[in-house]
């Protein structure tokens, strides 16, 4: 496992950067999960106002107008930001020895963050000056859906953070309950169904501010959804979040299949987890006991898959509401069968005590089976593309 980049660097290259120890795995490799979903909500954004289901709407911008005191404040508090934390990292002796701890404390180097922050205003205000006019002109332009793919990224990740880390300590009220603080800031313990409620929510409000009809917006996201998830899943593999299996004792039967792939007791995963590793020195020196399922690895695999099905068919299926029903279904079965073989906390007050997330899967098919059952009702292809 690979707690941070200085991990995976030193792993497959054999080159030990320090620098790289601030870079966490699992946010590095989520990060890249939602640059590259952005990429594939926009080609399916395009395609579908291609098709008529969009309308842009006008707005104007200001062009030649001097830096505004706002411009000015949010240049030097992100190059203070930059300084007193990343300079920091390198100037405070063993920052980097444990650097979710000093990311989420108040250390830092005020020194620095002051220098960064100066450098970042003036900067703000030279560019700004180039193209001063004397007399700012307004301009006038039209936006498409597709040109809002960058804000639509920035507000699921922020609404899907939040709403992942509530449903975890709901979840876990007892971890929350030792530590509230801790719980809610660290990086780790996220539930993927309460960052999609929520940040489904907060997308559903934000495309009808603009007049962006939500069940094309949804078919659209649809596919993207799926691959946002397997290529998330790919973070916390590679970091060892806590996402694994039950214990595997099982004999691996497929000797084309790697043990690892089999039953894996995730070494130098990023929770410590576990028991010391042996001639091991340092942080993230922990493997757990006993081997167990990499559901993580089998979520990348499973949902790459039924991307790829939906990918196939998104072109064949025309009735607006069909593929928001596909991806529901799909969805929750795979992770509705995925529970079998997790972690997970089952709810002892239920019968069968289901988990948290098997309800939610069960609730998602059953939706899904709703929208393939009233998509032609609700959504009729004629529809003005203007309703919401």
């Amino acid at each position: 496992m690979y707690p941070n980049l200085y991990y995976l660097v030193a792993d497959l290259l054999g080159v030990k950067i320090n620098a790289l120890k601030l870079v966490n795995s699992f946010g590095f490799f989520v990060a890249l999960a939602f640059i590259a979903s952005g990429y594939v909500l926009y080609k399916e954004l395009t395609r579908k106002e291609q098709l008529g289901e969009f309308i842009a709407l006008e707005e104007t911008y200001v062009v030649g107008a001097p830096a505004s005191i706002s411009d000015l404040l949010s240049a030097f508090g992100f190059g203070f930001l930059f300084g007193f934390k990343i300079i920091g990292a390198f100037i405070i002796e063993n920052a980097l020895n444990n650097t979710q701890a000093f990311i989420l404390s108040l250390q830092g180097s005020f020194v620095a963050g002051f220098a960064v922050g100066v450098v970042m205003l003036f900067l703000k205000w030279k560019e700004k000056d180039k193209v001063k006019l004397a007399t700012p002109e307004t301009k006038k332009y039209m936006v498409w859906p597709h040109d809002r793919v960058g804000d639509i990224v920035l507000q699921a990740a922020l609404w899907g953070f939040l709403g992942a880390k509530i449903f975890h300590n709901l979840e876990n009220l007892d971890d929350f309950a030792k530590d509230p603080i801790g719980s809610l800031i660290s990086f780790s313990g996220l539930t993927f169904y309460g960052g999609l409620i929520l940040a489904t929510i907060a997308i559903i409000i934000y495309v009808r501010k603009f007049k962006i009809r939500v069940i094309h917006f949804a078919d659209a996201m649809a596919p993207t959804m799926l691959f946002a998830y397997a290529a998330g899943r790919i973070g916390c593999h590679m970091s060892g979040d806590g996402d694994w299996g039950i214990p595997n004792l099982t004999p691996n039967p497929f000797s084309w299949l790697p043990n690892w792939m089999w039953s894996y007791t995730y070494p130098h995963n990023v929770l410590n987890e576990g028991i010391p590793i042996p001639g091991c020195v340092g942080n993230y020196c922990n493997q757990l006991p006993l081997p167990v399922y990499p559901t993580t690895f089998y979520e990348i695999i499973a949902t790459f898959i039924l991307f790829g099905i939906m990918w196939m068919f998104r072109k064949k299926i025309t009735q607006p509401g069909f593929l928001t029903g596909m991806y529901l279904i799909f969805a929750g079965t795979e992770r509705f069968f995925i529970e079998k073989i997790r972690v997970n906390n089952k709810i002892h007050t239920l019968p069968f005590e289901p988990t948290q997330a098997e309800l939610i899967s069960i609730f998602l098919i059953l939706t899904g089976i709703v929208f393939f059952l009233f998509s032609k009702k609700w959504f009729p292809k004629s529809i003005s593309n203007a309703k919401i």
